[in-house]
Order: C-alpha cells, then structure tokens, then sequence
C-alpha cells in the first residue's frame, strides 16, 4: 500500500511538472489499472487471505467468579469440550 501511494505522489508530482496532458495520461493509466480485472482479483485474494487468518472466534481465559452474585455465562461450544 505504501508503494501505491509513493508511486501515486511521484506520479502527480511529475504530471505537475510535465504539463496537463502528462498529468491526463497518468490519470488515465491510473484509472485503468484500479478499475481492471486483474486488480480487481488480486485486491480479493488479498481480501480473503487476511480473512483467513484473521480469527473468528474469540480466546476466551477461564474466569473465576468473584463473589456468589456473580453469573458466568460460557460458550456452548466450551460445555461441549469439557464433557
């Protein structure tokens, strides 16, 4: 990401110097390469590899209650193991 956006900054900064049409053919490129397909599959395997790895289900740490009023709710999935 920070690579695009480097390349976005050199990008204007050149199309500043080199005059408009420079600058609209910079634009130009860069519009076609965001909006192509290839972009497009490449932005939604990323997508789904830090879906993939990001977890879903929660870590939860054993509690102790800490006086007798206190209700400690546990997962189904939790009573399961321990059975």
């Amino acid at each position: 990401m920070m690579k695009l956006l480097i390349g976005v900054a050199a990008g204007y900064v050149l199309g500043a110097r080199a005059g408009r049409a420079r600058y609209e053919q910079i634009s130009k490129t860069a519009r076609a390469v965001s909006t192509s397909p290839v972009t497009r599959k490449l932005v939604n395997a990323g997508r789904q590899k830090l879906s993939d790895s990001l977890s879903t289900q929660p870590k939860l740490e054993p509690l102790r209650p800490l006086h007798e009023e206190t209700t400690i709710l546990v997962p189904h999935e939790h009573l399961r193991k321990q059975a």
